[in-house]
């Protein structure tokens, strides 16, 4: 569990294409076997600490002839920022995927002070 110290709150999201593989023949469409694509995300604005980031699959263009296996998560989450991690294996074979994210934690407010 993350406990936010502070009374403020901050909710921030984002869209992330990863990939579009199918339209240059990259790996995730013609490789084969255990795959991974990892895409750093920079916070528009810094949390107090490190928040709750939960990442999803917001679309996603797969070959119907192969069994579909897909993994999303996040990684190496800090205040500034963290990495998304898509993967795959096997036969699957990915075209393109879109991530959408969100990340909740404790942000600063104009009217905090600190006394030295």
């Amino acid at each position: 569990m993350i406990t936010v110290e502070s009374h403020r709150m901050g909710m921030q999201q984002g869209s992330l294409v990863l990939f579009s593989d199918f339209q240059d023949g990259g790996t995730m469409w013609t490789g084969d076997g255990p795959r991974e694509l990892r895409k750093a995300v920079r916070f528009p604005e810094p949390f107090l600490a490190k928040p709750m980031v939960h990442v999803s699959l917001s679309m996603w263009d797969v070959d119907s002839k192969h069994n579909s296996r897909m993994d999303i998560s996040s990684d190496g989450v800090t205040p500034e920022g963290f990495v998304i991690v898509f993967r795959t294996w096997g036969d699957t074979r990915v075209a393109r995927v879109r991530a959408d994210w969100m990340a909740m934690g404790g942000v600063l407010h104009e009217d905090d002070w600190e006394i030295p």
